[in-house]
Parts: structure tokens; sequence; C-alpha cells
């Protein structure tokens, strides 16, 4: 994890940006976690300050600030959770494995399974500086310098996929094959039980999805988040410092990864840009061709079915934080206002879905 710093040349303001006094639904005994840290923390030294990020919908997220160094710690968060979520013992793992292989990620420091400590588990992590770029357009930016950003995020993640789980330590992370017809299967699950009311379009989707799965099947470390602002990049070179935010991360397919990438070319900022060469953006296109020829891929098979599994899988994402809201345990303030795009997303996985033959 790292600071929360705005990009300088950023005109957009974003309320996930920076940190807060820590909520009063998220407080802990700080003094337990400063003895925990002292005996589990290689070279930690006090007095801590705990501030708390604004950002995030799932794991509450700290800035511990001492003299001499600043972490981060992620953590469940406390309350009603649904099963299997907010796995931050898994983000802990997968940053574990991915550390010594010089992967851009924080360095981690500690997990502690002892939920008497602050109430619920937790990680302990370096906390990278450099800039977190929020706004998909990168204004301020020339066409050049957001060329060589959009490449270096794709090469980033072309080097994930690329990582042998077994050299890693990972081989058992996830169940190898069936992929996509698993993720279907827990966000249909994640949708129920967050299910507030009935949606005619999402109840097709539930149906068509699992009997169309594309035949490809490889596996690979997927992220499962993979977005501009997960990462950190360097302060002065387009060059990714950092990915964030491992909670959903998993051995899967990796076009389940890549295709969620694309989504920014189809339903975000990026497809509001009438000109995409001249600023500077690669197209779908040329960003597919790219990622075929970092991975060794001849082709990428049509992209209606994996655009309409990814807003499914973003409705099922959001439902969940609606079933957060309901249980008084969202994590943000912004968490109503993202509900809200439940409805729009609906609509746009159903229709990438008619566009891959669904009736």
């Amino acid at each position: 994890m790292t600071a929360q710093i705005q990009d300088p040349l950023t005109a957009v303001a974003d309320e996930s940006t920076g940190t807060k006094p820590v909520a009063d639904s998220h407080r802990f005994d700080e003094s337990r976690l400063a003895a925990w840290l002292e005996a589990n923390v290689e070279g930690y030294a006090g007095p801590l300050e705990v501030r708390q990020f604004k950002g995030g919908q799932s794991n509450p997220t700290y800035q511990l600030v001492t003299p001499g160094k600043t972490y981060v710690m992620r953590r469940k968060p406390p309350g009603k959770l649904l099963p299997s979520a907010h796995a931050v013992d898994r983000e802990f793992r997968v940053i574990s494995g991915l550390w010594p292989t010089g992967f851009p990620v924080a360095r981690p420091y500690g997990l502690c399974l002892d939920e008497a400590v602050i109430g619920t588990i937790f990680y302990v992590m370096d906390m990278v500086e450099g800039r977190i770029l929020w706004d998909q357009t990168l204004p301020g930016y020339s066409p050049a310098e957001r060329h060589a950003i959009f490449m270096a995020k794709l090469k980033t993640l072309a080097d994930l996929h690329r990582i042998d789980p077994a050299a890693v330590g990972l081989s058992d992370f996830g169940r190898p094959g069936n992929y996509f017809a698993r993720q279907i299967d827990r966000w249909t699950k994640q949708y129920r039980a967050s299910e507030t009311e009935s949606i005619a379009p999402v109840e097709r989707l539930i149906a068509w999805l699992p009997t169309t799965v594309p035949d490809d099947d490889t596996t690979t470390i997927v992220h499962g988040d993979y977005r501009l602002d997960n990462m950190v990049l360097h302060a002065t070179e387009p060059r990714v410092i950092a990915v964030l935010d491992w909670e959903l991360s998993t051995l899967g397919n990796p076009l389940a990864d890549f295709t969620y990438l694309l989504m920014n070319w189809v339903n975000g900022a990026i497809a509001t840009i009438p000109d995409l060469e001249a600023h500077g953006i690669p197209t779908v296109e040329a960003y597919v061709a790219e990622y075929c020829r970092l991975t060794g891929r001849t082709r990428l098979p049509d992209t209606d079915w994996y655009f309409a599994y990814n807003a499914f899988r973003m409705v099922g994402i959001l439902q969940g934080i609606v079933g957060r809201v309901r249980d008084g345990t969202a994590n943000s303030p912004m968490a109503l206002e993202r509900a809200a795009r439940i409805p729009a997303l609906v609509d746009l996985a159903w229709a990438f879905a008619q566009k891959a033959g669904a009736k």
C-alpha cells in the first residue's frame, strides 16, 4: 500500500485521497497494536500514530506512522461479513510470494491471525511513496507520457501472468481450471446474499453466463481488481513500483484480469475520448495486440462475453456494498453512490451478453 498521494498534475480531486482520523466504527486499542508491532515487525520502533486512509470499500486500511518509518495496515472490517470476503490473509500470502521475485508489491512485514489484538485479523506492509493516478484520462500529461504509463501498466500485468505460481509458493492459491464458471458461481452467491430487490436482467445473466463460458482454460496468478488507481507509479518515471489491493487475487484465467482492464475503454472515462491515439492512449485493438505479444498469445477471442462477465461481476461486488450499507458495516461514505451504479452496470452487462448471443 502507499500514501494516497493525489497526482500533482491531476485537476480532479478525489474523495478517496489522503488519510483521516480513524472512524469510530473502526477504532481499536492502539497500544495492543503497538505491542504486536514491536514483537513481530523487524526494525519497528515507536511511538505509533494511527491514521485511516479515506479510500477503500472493503478492508479498512491504516497508515502507521513512527519517527523512523511509515507502514500500512490492512484489516478485516468488524461486524457481519459475507463468507470468504475480506481475505486479508490471502492478500498477505500473495504479496509475500511475489515480493522476492522483484514484481512490484509493497514489502510484507507480518500477518496477525489473533483477533484479540485489534478485533480482527490484519497484516502490515511497507508504505510505497509514489503517484496514484485516479483520472484514467491522465489530464496534465503529454500524449507520449500517457502512452508510456498505459504501456507500463500493461507490461506489469503481463509480467504477473508470466509468473509460475509453483515457483513462488502459490501452487495451491486457488483451484486450476474452470475459473470463469467458479467466479460466476461466487458472484452469484454474493449477489444473492446481499440482494435487496429482484432485477430481471440479472436473473437472465445468472442463467446465461454459466452455459456460455469460453473454452480457454489457462491458469495463472490473477490480481482480480487490476486498474490504474490500484497501483503506485514512480514519482517521475512511467514505471509501476507497487500493485495494491490483492484481496480478490487467486489462481485463475489471465483473460479475466486483462478484459477487466479493457472495461475502461467501454465503461469509463477513456470511452469518452474521441481520438485515443491523438490523446496518447492505445486503442483496444493496440492494447490487445501488445498484451498478446507480451504473453505469447496469437489472438484474443471475441470480447463481448468477457465484457458481459466483468460487468456482472462488478454488479456482484457493488451489491455486496449495498448489503454492507444495509448491515451497517460499509467502510466509505461513497458506498451509497457506488451502489447507485448497479442499474447502469446491469444494463451494460446484458447489452454485451446480447452481442455475444444471449436471447
